[in-house]
């Protein structure tokens, strides 16, 4: 986990959910670097993303900063510009050349 460039979450069961929350946990802490979190089929992801905000935000369980490390984004072509936009713009601790040819795939 600590060598991704983004996490990529399509629906699933428990053991996604556990991934999930543990990128989340991952991020939030500092333990890994915050980079991309999409989730992809909104329908899905829905109900949990709302409960995420009425509960954990409204019981002030995390920060409303901590939900914009997820993103919801359905169509694949948008996942790759967003995954490549933050290649482009962080400051993951990558090496030049590292970045370089993940920018050129």
């Amino acid at each position: 986990m600590r060598c991704a460039s983004a996490y990529v979450f399509l629906p699933g069961g428990f053991g996604t959910l556990d991934e999930f929350s543990e990128v989340l946990v991952l991020m939030q802490t500092g333990k890994s670097a915050r980079v991309p979190c999409i989730l992809m089929h909104a329908p899905f992801w829905r109900g949990l993303l709302q409960w995420m905000r009425e509960r954990l935000v409204g019981e002030k369980m995390i920060n409303p900063q901590d939900m914009e490390m997820v993103q919801v984004i359905d169509e694949p072509e948008r996942v790759v510009e967003a995954i490549f936009k933050a290649l482009r713009t962080s400051e993951l601790p990558t090496a030049r050349c590292e970045r370089e040819i993940l920018l050129n795939l």
